[in-house]
């Protein structure tokens, strides 16, 4: 039995420059759903299944901007269908589409260049991928 107090993960933050172009881009052209924004604050939630997804201009919390250098993996039913129409929006991803074994994978960043990538679990978690780690 472990003694954590943490409870749990409520949101993931990621940094902007420019709230209203990131807010756009989350809601807009990746399609996830609007949560709410942090009062008066340039920052907004936005759902993505599972997982909260905030971002907040960094200068207005008194935080230098740097990109996330964690990814954030979301989850699709079709990594190579949902490329194609990002990349129909202008979104450049970064190599080809990855096949762990267990999962395709796809990677781009965000406006800001905060790291995403595209992936879909063909097999069960407790698979063994015919090559390298499971994703």
């Amino acid at each position: 039995m472990s003694d954590s107090f943490v409870t749990g993960v409520d949101f993931v933050a990621l940094q902007t420059r420019d709230h209203a172009a990131a807010a756009k881009f989350y809601g807009e052209t990746l399609g996830l759903p609007f949560l709410k924004t942090w009062g008066q604050m340039p920052a907004s939630e936005f759902q993505a299944g599972n997982l909260t997804l905030a971002v907040m201009q960094s200068d207005a919390f008194g935080i230098e901007f740097a990109p996330s250098s964690s990814m954030v993996a979301l989850a699709v039913d079709d990594v190579a269908a949902v490329r194609e129409r990002l990349e129909g929006e202008g979104i450049e991803f970064r190599g080809q589409i990855l096949d762990s074994g267990v999962c395709h994978q796809a990677f781009f960043a965000d406006p800001d260049g905060n790291l995403l990538a595209l992936h879909h679990r063909y097999a069960p978690k407790d698979a063994s991928p015919s090559q390298g780690p499971a994703a």
